[in-house]
């Protein structure tokens, strides 16, 4: 399902981080890089629910 998943903002690709401590996908674009939720092994892929770059 990875494969297919991309960031809703721009479109790039997704890094999965679910193993962390708090599980979430990483957009991979060099101008975006928000980082989405994952809650009960489901992606929350709104973009209000994202966390900005540190």
């Amino acid at each position: 399902l990875l494969d297919i998943l991309a960031c809703p903002a721009c479109h790039a690709p997704l890094d999965d981080r679910t193993g962390a401590e708090t599980p979430e996908l990483i957009c991979t674009g060099e101008s975006c890089g928000l980082a989405y939720p994952v809650r009960d092994d489901i992606p929350v892929l709104l973009v209000d629910e994202a966390r900005r770059p540190a």
